[in-house]
Parts: structure tokens; C-alpha cells; sequence
């Protein structure tokens, strides 16, 4: 027979009454501890935040201090004041001068009050300038005990983070169950506060002791108990080893920056440019949408988790923001965010050589499922993103053959990476985006191509999401500015530089390498020449074996490689890389081109990227100027000028991006009196055999016997009728004596 619930409850109150005294007040005591434990656990995010946001003001309080310890006085706009005085006394630099007491000043023979003041007043001024301009950035090559602290505490944030993601709901249900029984029972830790209890309390007492006691010993505690030891430890700043903290950070630079971005302090200027530069109603409307990263698994930065707002609040618009912000990652934030809230199929449609980085990004960062449709089993793996939802990804050119079943599948959001790909309209890969699109819920396009000077393109791209607004872009616009044109587009494009919000990202240094051609270089050029071989002049100082070009190259590796720098070699030859491969030897660790498939291509990277010390990496820049994150590369060398700046920047931007944690040097070898010159020149939007032409100028002027430069000049070097290329060939046939015939 079962016994009533007053029976069970006299008989807990029974066990209870015989544990009044020192085994409660242990069994409180453990209950106690533990709750503390599993609130100090749920306050850690916080916690390790101020202290990451102290540490970093001293970090940036010590680097001001470097800089005014190396400005001189000589340098402050102190109107009206004697400075010489001041620095023959022994004040030369601007901490000299904030250091020193007044009266210490104005005891310096030929210095007045006045002086005094204007000098103190402007010294001032210039440190809190310093103090506005001035950004913590890690230095791994200066691992200084205060960094390597910061690095821990960041570490112990991220998993205070994913702690606190998991286990928010267990540790708050405990903490609220435990507390008020802490309260209630604590009378019976003193058999003398019971004796004196009446016996409602007593009672009392005694049920919260027995609930307190069960708690204990349920197998949900204990196994809570144990999840707390582990993550009490990771969230302990202590724990973690100085050589690992940094190994840690040069693997994954963008990550811990990450959470760094996240400690607090963001100046309003850092605010707009986080938004993009949008209008203030639009910003207040965007970020009112709390963004849902339950299924993240990465940390998001203020503009990261913007740009993803703004992307759900827009529903169909472009995110362009410049190469190496991240753009993946805000999409999958947005992808992340509707599956949270109960979306499930979402579809990225990218170029095939970035499609297992979309791949791998995915699987990274988010708890999202991810499908390759591309490729031999496209079909089978549609069948399963259909059935179970999830992030299908496939290629403009498959894209096509799967239009039946994806148009028919309730895609959540269509994501097009590398949106300039469609750009005509007229194309067959657009117009299949496009009936994709119309039936897609949402849109997003992303390209780190800047619109504001290509307004047909943007047109053509905004009229696929936005038509209306499409039919108000007006080409006036971008000529008022790159600002003014943003917030013109606002409803629709959202663009953020690197030099806005990435404010750790180390600087670039580049550098024109100018050789001369050696003889054998010259021999060869000439032949190029006279044969007219466009490809062959632009290839030929790599032919010799005394080739300059390469001599210089393996003075640039040899220099990285005593530092120990990783070096990415970019060219458009594969005769090219195949010479620079020869020539560096084994330093050379892998070798992108675009016969290399995208899965290959990820892999040598990869292996680029962790090879602990100097290697060298070859990359065709067609291939492996896009898609592809070097950052583990600081020197960047560029073999030949490409017919478009922005080939080049491209390539330069994977190494210079989200990510890196040294100052990038960029080399462009370039050969003196060849095509390059004239490469430059295109580049330049200068005349075709400017430099040459400019030269016999200066020798006209030195001496009047001198031919005018203008009166032999090709008129056809300046017919725009005839093909550049064409162009390029005859102006170094006539600047070589080879052909008189243009």
C-alpha cells in the first residue's frame, strides 16, 4: 500500500531532524559552495571583461607613453613659446615636459609663466591626441609579460562564453532552486537556533534540509558538479601556458582580436564605422533586432554582428564589405540566426574555387548542417538538405541542374558569394540567380569589389534585390564621394573598410623592386620583342639563368627567411613559378594554380599555414588571389604588374586581412626599360611610353640640339581603336630602334 504524502513528508522531516547540527551545516556547506560556484561560472563573461578592458587600458596608457617619450618638444604647437631654453635644460621630449613640476619649469633661466603654460597646455593636448589614435595591438615577436597576461585572459573569456552559452540553464535553474533553500534551512547548521525555533519554523527548516539533501545526491548534480570543476579551470586566466597562448594566437589571430573587439571602450567614431555610415533612423531600426548566436560557435565583432542584422533587417541587400572583414561569417551569422528561429534551408551559390572554404567556414564556425551539391553526388546530398535542412552550397555552374528541386524548396535566404560574377544580366548564370532569387525569402549578395565606381554594375546587382531602388541610383552620387554614396544606398549596400573597423590589424609596407636587366634578361626580351610575343616580354626576365628579377627574389625570401616570415610568391606565368620554384628549392612548400583542385588548394594552405618557421608558398594570381586566406604570410611578392590594380590588391589581401599579426611587406618586382614600365604606365592612367618620352625632354631642355619628344611620338600609341595590347608591343618596338614601321 503506498504511503500518503504527509507520511513521506514526516518521515524526510524524521531523517532531517537527525542531521541538525554538523552534518546540516556540511551538507548546506557543499550546497552553498556549489551555487557560488555555479554563479561566479554564469558572472565570469563579465568579470574577465573589466579585467581584459583594465589590462588593455594600461597596455594602451603604456604605448602612449612610448610615443610622447619619443616626440620632441620641438614638435608641440606652443604658440608663442621658447622652446630652446626648455631643451637645452634638459626637457626634450614631451614626457619630459609632463613629468616636470611647474615651478621646475619656470626655473629655467630665459622661460616665463606664460611660456610655461602654453607648453604644458600643449603637451597635454598632444596626449590626449595620442590617447584618441592609440590602439593595443599584440606584438608576437615581442611576447612582453603584460600581452601574454591579456592573451590569457582572452582565453579564459571565449570559454566563459561557450560555458555560459551550454550551460546558462542548468546553472540558473540550480542557482534559483538552491537559493532559497539555503535560506530556509540554515537554522538547523546550530541545534541551540532550533531549539529556540517554534515548531512551524522548525518544520520549515527541516523540509528545506531534506530538499537540499536531495538535491545533493541527484545524479544531474553530480554530473553538474564535474562540468563545473572542468570549465572552473578553462576560465581561469592562470591555467593557461605562456608558449601556448601565443602559439594559439599566431594560428588563429582573428579569433582572439575577436574577442578583444569585445571587451567594451568603442569610441563613437568606431560606432558609425561599425555601421557603415548609415543613416542614424536606419542604424536605431537595424540594431534593434537582437541577434540570435546560439548556433555560432564563433565570436562575432560589433560590426560583424551589424553587418548580420543589417543583412535580416534588409532582407534583400549586398554586403560589400573590402576583403578580410569577414563577410563569410556575417552570412552564416544571418544563416544561423533564422535557423534559431525556426527557418531551414538556406543556399550559398560561390564560384568552385571557394566552395570548400564555404564548406569548411560552415562546419567552423556554426552548428549548421552543410551539404556540397556539386560534384558526382550533388543529387543524393540535395536529397538529404531537403529532407533535413541545413546550408546547401553549390557552384554558379551547378547551380543550373539543380533549379527544378531548389526552386521548389522553400529556400530561406539565397547567398551568392562573388555577386560581380552575375553582373550581366544577359548572362545565363544570372538569370538562373535571378529565378532562384524570386523565389528565395530573403537575399543576400556579397563582393569585396567597391561599387562606387562601377555604378552600372551596382545597378544591375541591386536591381536583382531592390528594383525601386535601383531605378533611383544616380552616377552623381558616387561622384560626390564614397560616404554621400553609401548613404544614398543605404536600404540596400553596406560597405566597411578594413582602415575603419579592423583598428588591430598590423600596417603594409609596399615596395617597387626595380632591376635592371641583366644581358641574358635582355636577349631575351629583345626576341620577345621582335616576335612581337606579348606574353613572352611580360615573361622574360625569368628566362636567363642570370635573370635579375630572380636574384632579387631570392635576396627577399632569403631576408624573410632569416626572420623567420612566411613568403607567398604570386604570378600570372606558370613558366614563372615553375622558374621560382627552381630556384628557391625545397623552402618551397606548395604550389596553387588553377589545375589544382579547390579541396588541394585548401590543403596546401593549410600545411602553409602550420609549418612552424621560414616556407614559401607559389601562387598563380588568377588562382590563388582569391578565395584563399594567407595570413600566416607577411611577405608578398608580386613577379610581373597584372593588367588591373585591383588583381593585385586582391591578391595582396590575402595575406593582408582579419587575421594577421605582423606588418605585411608587399614587393612588386619590376624591370627597368621593358614592359613593366609600360604596365605601370596603364596602371598609372599615364601615356604609354611616358617615362620615355618625359626623358628626352629633360634632354631637349639640357641641350637645343635635342630631338622634341612630341615629334617622333607614334600617334597610334594613343588610338584607342587599336587593341592595348597592340599598343604595348609597338611602343617598345619603336622605344628598341626593333621596327620603325608605327
Amino acid at each position: 500500500m503506498a504511503r500518503s504524502s504527509s507520511d513521506v513528508d514526516a518521515a524526510r522531516i524524521t531523517a532531517a531532524k537527525a542531521r541538525v547540527g554538523a552534518q546540516a551545516a556540511a551538507s548546506l556547506a557543499a550546497a552553498g559552495d556549489l551555487t557560488q560556484r555555479a554563479a561566479t561560472l554564469l558572472a565570469a563573461p563579465v568579470a574577465l571583461r573589466e579585467s581584459a578592458r583594465h589590462q588593455t587600458q594600461l597596455l594602451n596608457a603604456e604605448a602612449v607613453h612610448v610615443r610622447l617619450r619619443s616626440t620632441p618638444i620641438s614638435s608641440l604647437q606652443a604658440r608663442g613659446a621658447r622652446l630652446g631654453p626648455l631643451e637645452r635644460a634638459g626637457f626634450r621630449t614631451v614626457v619630459d615636459v609632463l613629468a616636470a613640476p611647474q615651478h621646475v619649469l619656470q626655473a629655467v633661466p630665459g622661460v616665463g609663466p606664460q611660456t610655461v603654460q602654453n607648453v604644458i597646455a600643449a603637451a597635454r593636448s598632444a596626449q590626449a591626441r595620442m590617447h584618441g589614435d592609440t590602439r593595443f595591438r599584440f606584438d608576437p615577436d615581442r611576447p612582453e609579460a603584460a600581452q601574454t597576461q591579456l592573451l590569457a585572459t582572452l582565453a579564459a573569456i571565449r570559454a566563459a562564453d561557450s560555458t555560459v552559452a551550454t550551460l546558462r540553464g542548468e546553472l540558473e535553474m540550480f542557482v534559483r532552486q538552491t537559493g532559497p533553500l539555503l535560506v530556509a534551512a540554515d537554522r538547523t547548521r546550530a541545534r541551540i537556533s532550533m531549539w529556540f525555533a517554534s515548531r512551524a519554523k522548525k518544520d520549515a527548516a527541516l523540509r528545506a534540509l531534506a530538499e537540499v539533501d536531495a538535491v545533493l545526491a541527484d545524479p544531474r548534480v553530480t554530473a553538474l558538479r564535474q562540468t563545473i570543476t572542468q570549465r572552473e579551470r578553462a576560465v581561469d586566466p592562470n591555467a593557461y601556458p605562456p608558449e601556448q597562448l601565443w602559439r594559439d594566437y599566431l594560428a588563429d589571430a582573428a579569433a582572439v582580436n575577436a574577442v578583444l573587439s569585445t571587451v567594451g571602450g568603442d569610441r563613437q567614431d568606431d560606432v558609425e564605422a561599425a555601421g557603415g555610415f548609415v543613416p542614424e533612423e536606419l542604424r536605431q531600426q537595424i540594431t534593434a533586432i537582437p541577434l540570435d548566436t546560439s548556433l555560432l560557435t564563433v565570436t562575432l565583432r560589433g560590426y560583424q554582428v551589424f553587418g548580420a542584422q543589417y543583412a535580416i533587417h534588409q532582407e534583400r541587400s549586398i554586403l560589400g564589405d573590402e576583403m578580410g572583414l569577414g563577410k563569410t561569417v556575417q552570412a552564416l551569422a544571418v544563416l544561423a540566426h533564422l535557423a534559431a528561429k525556426g527557418q531551414r534551408r538556406f543556399l550559398v551559390v560561390c564560384p568552385a574555387s571557394v566552395q570548400i572554404n564555404w564548406l569548411n567556414e560552415t562546419a567552423k564556425h556554426s552548428r549548421l548542417e552543410a551539404y556540397s551539391l556539386h560534384g558526382t553526388d550533388r543529387s543524393a546530398a540535395a536529397r538529404r538538405w531537403l529532407r533535413d535542412g541545413g546550408v546547401a552550397v553549390t557552384t554558379f555552374g551547378t547551380l543550373g541542374k539543380l533549379l527544378p528541386e531548389v526552386r521548389s524548396s522553400e529556400v530561406a535566404m539565397l547567398v551568392v558569394d562573388e555577386a560581380h560574377y552575375v553582373k550581366n544580366p544577359d548572362a545565363a548564370r544570372s538569370a538562373t540567380v535571378r529565378k532562384v532569387l524570386e523565389s528565395a525569402q530573403r537575399g543576400l549578395f556579397l563582393t569585396g569589389t567597391p561599387m562606387e565606381n562601377r555604378v552600372e554594375e551596382f545597378r544591375a546587382l541591386v536591381e536583382y534585390l531592390q528594383p525601386r531602388i535601383a531605378e533611383r541610383i544616380d552616377a552623381s552620387d558616387a561622384v560626390a564621394g564614397a560616404r554621400v554614396f553609401r548613404r544614398t544606398v543605404a536600404p540596400v549596400y553596406l560597405r566597411r573598410n578594413q582602415e575603419d573597423v579592423l583598428t588591430e590589424l598590423p600596417g603594409k609596407i609596399e615596395v617597387e623592386d626595380w632591376v635592371q636587366l641583366s644581358s641574358g634578361d635582355q636577349a631575351a626580351y629583345k626576341g620577345a620583342v621582335r616576335s612581337r610575343n606579348l606574353m613572352g616580354m611580360r615573361r622574360a626576365a625569368f628566362r636567363s639563368a642570370d635573370s635579375a628579377k630572380l636574384g632579387r627574389l631570392a635576396e627577399i625570401v632569403g631576408e624573410a627567411g632569416e626572420d623567420g616570415m612566411k613568403v607567398v610568391v604570386f604570378s600570372y606565368f606558370l613558366g614563372v613559378l615553375d622558374a621560382v620554384g627552381d630556384r628557391l628549392g625545397p623552402a618551397v612548400l606548395g604550389t596553387i594554380t588553377g589545375a589544382v583542385p579547390p579541396t588541394q588548394r585548401q590543403q596546401i594552405v593549410d600545411d602553409f599555414r602550420s609549418h612552424h618557421g621560414h616556407a614559401v608558398l607559389l601562387a598563380q594570381i588568377e588562382a590563388g588571389g582569391v578565395g584563399i586566406n594567407m595570413q600566416a604570410a607577411s611577405v608578398v611578392v608580386i613577379t610581373e604588374p597584372q593588367w588591373k590594380p585591383s588583381t593585385e590588391d586582391q591578391a595582396v589581401a590575402r595575406a593582408h586581412r582579419m587575421g594577421q599579426v605582423r606588418t605585411v611587406q608587399v614587393h612588386r618586382l619590376l624591370a627597368k626599360d621593358s614592359v613593366d614600365e609600360r604596365m605601370q604606365e596603364i596602371q598609372h592612367g599615364k601615356k604609354l611610353l611616358f617615362d620615355e618620352f618625359a626623358r628626352k625632354s629633360e634632354a631637349k631642355d639640357a641641350d637645343a640640339r635635342a630631338v622634341d619628344a612630341d615629334e617622333h611620338r607614334p600617334p597610334v600609341l594613343d588610338d584607342e581603336s587599336v587593341p592595348l595590347e597592340r599598343r604595348i608591343i609597338l611602343a617598345e618596338e619603336h622605344r628598341l630602334g626593333v621596327d620603325d614601321s608605327p
